[in-house]
């Protein structure tokens, strides 16, 4: 067990892979209930939506799928097929009893995605540069897998975006990797949040591999 209680909390403050596995598998059972309904969570519906926006289709890479919030909006916006990758064994054992994913596939982004390169047309992810315990460094093992013309969207929360130099690394990767970047900034949850992160707000980044 670990020593945090699962909640927003203790969520904003991992700063390990290994407390962010042990959080999410005592949080896996009644995340959709005590977290994204409770505090009124978005984030996963604004990113979907800016996705297929953007002209976004699959194959599609849900990153930090969780217990598969984005990916059932993707799927209800008629996007398919989907892969759900995450951290967290109980969380895509969530994920994947909604029927929404192709595939499930266990990783740590700073160690990469065990996935042949070229692999999807779209990345999505939705909360897991939320919290503030990945930054840009993990950015390359998600163009690794992502075709030439792929679209991405990429929630980040915007103080993050800012102390974890997000602006700088799309600043290099827009020299020969990424193009049309845009950055619509959107609130992470709705009217009926409370608590101290209720106006948070999340930068999300659309933009097509090179």
């Amino acid at each position: 067990m670990s020593k945090k209680t699962p909640d927003l909390h203790s969520a904003y403050a991992l700063s390990s892979p290994d407390e962010n596995r042990q959080l999410y598998a005592e949080w896996a059972g009644d995340y959709d209930d005590s977290f994204a309904a409770r505090e009124d969570y978005q984030l996963h519906t604004h990113t979907a939506r800016a996705f297929v926006g953007a002209g976004g289709q699959g194959p599609v890479l849900d990153v930090g799928a969780g217990t598969g919030l984005c990916g059932a909006v993707l799927s209800a916006l008629g996007v398919g097929p989907i892969d759900a990758t995450d951290i967290s064994a109980e969380m895509l054992d969530q994920a994947m009893s909604k029927d929404i994913y192709r595939d499930a596939i266990e990783a740590d982004l700073t160690q990469g995605i065990p996935v042949p390169r070229h692999s999807f047309s779209g990345i999505v992810s939705s909360g897991t540069f939320t919290h503030g315990h990945l930054g840009p460094e993990v950015l390359p093992a998600l163009l690794r897998v992502a075709r030439h013309g792929a679209q991405f969207a990429l929630s980040i929360n915007a103080r993050h975006f800012k102390e974890l130099g997000f602006a700088d690394a799309f600043r290099e990767l827009e020299q020969d990797q990424i193009r049309n970047l845009t950055l619509p900034e959107v609130r992470i949850y709705g009217d009926l949040a409370a608590g101290p992160n209720k106006d948070d707000t999340a930068l999300i980044a659309l933009f097509e591999r090179v």
